[in-house]
């Protein structure tokens, strides 16, 4: 930026050593166009400035962000091993295949066990996934009271 500037110092020097005055027509444009060049240069020099400053910031900003990644994944690589973090999915959760859209939906285990009237639908198409309320006998669903647990008649 420090040429843009020498360029319109050189324009200006050359307008005053040919003599160019505000006093013809033509001069006064000169002379306005070097102003408004003048101005746009030291435009230009202070949105430089404010990038490089902005550059420096971002990448105190992503230093910053990667230390805390770096201690953030570190205290959860503390807390689980490979092993014991795919345990604990295992036994948390339960994956059937929607009836309808054959799509897996994936739903917490206690789910089975709750006393509760609980309905799972799949969140691709809307079907009935899980219902604890159906039992599954041979003759088709029944709606039953005293067994829990059932899987849907289309799994």
């Amino acid at each position: 930026m420090r040429n843009l500037k020498e360029k319109v110092a050189y324009l200006h020097g050359l307008t005053q050593g040919l003599n160019v005055n505000e006093h013809s027509s033509e001069g006064k444009i000169l002379i306005h166009i070097i102003d408004v060049l003048d101005s746009f240069a030291d435009e230009v020099q202070n949105v430089n400035l404010a990038q490089v400053e902005l550059e420096d910031y971002v990448e105190s900003i992503d230093e910053d962000l990667t230390d805390l990644e770096e201690e953030f994944y570190e205290d959860i690589d503390d807390d689980y091993s490979e092993g014991d973090f795919s345990e604990d999915i295992d036994d948390d959760m339960v994956e059937m295949a929607c009836p309808d859209c054959h799509e897996l939906v994936t739903f917490e285990s206690g789910i089975l066990d709750d006393d509760d009237d609980i309905e799972v639908t799949c969140p691709y198409c809307g079907s009935v996934v899980y219902d604890n309320t159906l039992d599954i006998t041979d003759n088709g669903p029944h709606d039953i009271s005293q067994t829990n647990h059932i899987m849907h008649p289309g799994v």
